[in-house]
């Protein structure tokens, strides 16, 4: 394999263990590591496919920056009010889209299964990742998250990340 089909290589795993850890910190209720995955100023957002292939901007969830991640998860944990469950998150092979300068832009299919208190599991969210991620400054992070989801009916209020 030559050098450059190498690093290509490198870039797709580092950007598909980068979901992977994403998506445990999520399972695993340690959202308040979660920030820490993005750049300072970043984007954040979870949209209906219908409304991102037709440009429109209106998202369930927005943020625009590491200080609205961090200020989400405060907010999850004293003031929103909605029912015990846990998330499962499958994730699909992660494809590299485009890769210049230390940027990665990938694609990255989901589906988050979520679990109730009464034990019943179901597909909660569903879609693909659109992600940025600077490869640059020791750690990869995300400087841009989107998941854009299938799924045309949101069960609960979405309070954790997707």
């Amino acid at each position: 394999m030559d050098m450059p089909a190498l690093e290509s290589l490198q870039r797709q795993h580092v950007v598909a263990d980068l979901n992977a850890y994403h998506a445990e910190l999520i399972d695993d209720d340690r959202l308040e590591e979660w920030p820490d995955l993005f750049s300072d100023r970043c984007t954040y957002s979870v949209i209906s496919a219908e409304n991102h292939s037709r440009g429109m901007d209106l998202a369930a969830v927005f943020c625009d920056s590491r200080g609205m991640l961090v200020d989400r998860i405060v907010s999850l944990r004293r003031a929103n009010i909605y029912p015990a469950h846990n998330y499962r998150h499958i994730l699909g092979p992660t494809r590299v889209i485009s890769d210049s300068d230390g940027l990665v832009t990938a694609q990255t299919s989901y589906v988050v299964f979520m679990t109730r208190n009464d034990g019943q599991t179901t597909i909660y969210n569903a879609g693909k990742y659109l992600d940025e991620v600077v490869l640059t400054g020791g750690k990869p992070q995300f400087r841009s998250k989107i998941a854009i989801f299938d799924t045309h009916l949101i069960d609960t209020m979405m309070v954790r990340p997707i």
